[in-house]
C-alpha cells in the first residue's frame, strides 16, 4: 500500500522494554516481553524494537535470544557500541541494530549518538555488525553533520531522534521543531539513508511526522504500552498503527 506522495507505508517498531520494566521491578517472570511482542505482531505492527542495555535494567540477554527465534518479521535491537553488546548482537544476529548512546544514570536515552566523537567505536561496531549480515542504523540528532558521517561510515539508516519536536510545548516550537527533522529527513535522503523516527512519539503526535516525505519507519514505545495497561496490547498497537496509516495517506 502506498501513500498519495508515492512513499512505501510507514513500518511501525514496537518498543516493548517497558513491559521487561515491570516484570524487573519485582525480579519476576512477567510480564514476559516475549508474549508482549506476539500480541504487537498480532495487532498490526510491523516489527519489534528492545534496547538491551549495559546494566541490563529491563530487556535481558535470554529476552534477545528467544525473541530472535519468535519475531520473524523485523527485530530492531538498540544498543551502545560497548564490547559485550556487541559480541551479544553478533552472536544473535537480529534483522537490524540501531547504534544508540548509552549513560547509566538515564532514565531513557537522552539525545542522538555523536558520531563525529565518537566515530572510531562506532565503525569499530558497525564492522562486526555488518560482516555477520546485520543492517545498521545509527540513532542521531537531526543534524547535517551526523549525517555525513554516518554515510561515510556505511549506515544503511539513521534514526532521526525527535525529542525536541515531542517536547515542545507551544504550537509554533512545534512547527519549528517539525521543520528541523523536514530538512534533516531530505538531506539524509539526499545521501541515499534510508529514514527512520523515534523518540517520545505518542497517540497525538505522531501524525504530523508521518507527513515528512520519505520516512519509512517510527519507532515508538512507552506511549503504546501505557495505553496497552489500560485497552491491551493488541488493540493499542492497532490503533497506532491506524494513526499512522491514516496521516501518511493524508500527506501534506
Amino acid at each position: 500500500m502506498e501513500s498519495v506522495e508515492g512513499n512505501p507505508m510507514i513500518r511501525l517498531g514496537v518498543n516493548i522494554d517497558h513491559v521487561a520494566t515491570v516484570r524487573q521491578a519485582r525480579r519476576t517472570v512477567e510480564p514476559d516481553p516475549v508474549a508482549a511482542a506476539v500480541l504487537a505482531l498480532l495487532g498490526g505492527a510491523d516489527g519489534i524494537t528492545i534496547h538491551l542495555r549495559e546494566d541490563r535494567r529491563h530487556i535481558q540477554d535470554r529476552d534477545v535470544r528467544i525473541l530472535r527465534q519468535v519475531v520473524q518479521t523485523r527485530l530492531n535491537l538498540e544498543m551502545s557500541v560497548a564490547p559485550g553488546i556487541v559480541e551479544l548482537a553478533c552472536e544473535v544476529v537480529p534483522h537490524e541494530a540501531t547504534l544508540v548512546p548509552e549513560r547509566r544514570e538515564e532514565l531513557t536515552t537522552e539525545g542522538g549518538l555523536d558520531v563525529v566523537a565518537n566515530q572510531k567505536a562506532v565503525e569499530k561496531a558497525m564492522v562486526c555488525l555488518k560482516e555477520k549480515g546485520v543492517e545498521v542504523s545509527l540513532f542521531i540528532d537531526p543534524d547535517t553533520r551526523q549525517i555525513e558521517v554516518a554515510k561515510i561510515l556505511g549506515a544503511k539508516a539513521v534514526e532521526i531522534q525527535t525529542a525536541r519536536y515531542a517536547e515542545a510545548k507551544t504550537a509554533g516550537d512545534r512547527a519549528q521543531e517539525l521543520e528541523v527533522l523536514r530538512e534533516a529527513a531530505d538531506y539524509a535522503r539526499g545521501h541515499g539513508l534510508h529514514v527512520h523516527l523515534g523518540h517520545g512519539l505518542t497517540y497525538e503526535n505522531v501524525a504530523p511526522v508521518c507527513r515528512i516525505p520519505g520516512v519509512e519507519e517510527l519507532n515508538i514505545g512507552h506511549s503504546i504500552i501505557s495505553r496497552a495497561v489500560l485497552v491491551g496490547m493488541e488493540r493499542a498497537v492497532r490503533e497506532m498503527k491506524d494513526a499512522i496509516c491514516r496521516a501518511a495517506a493524508r500527506g501534506t
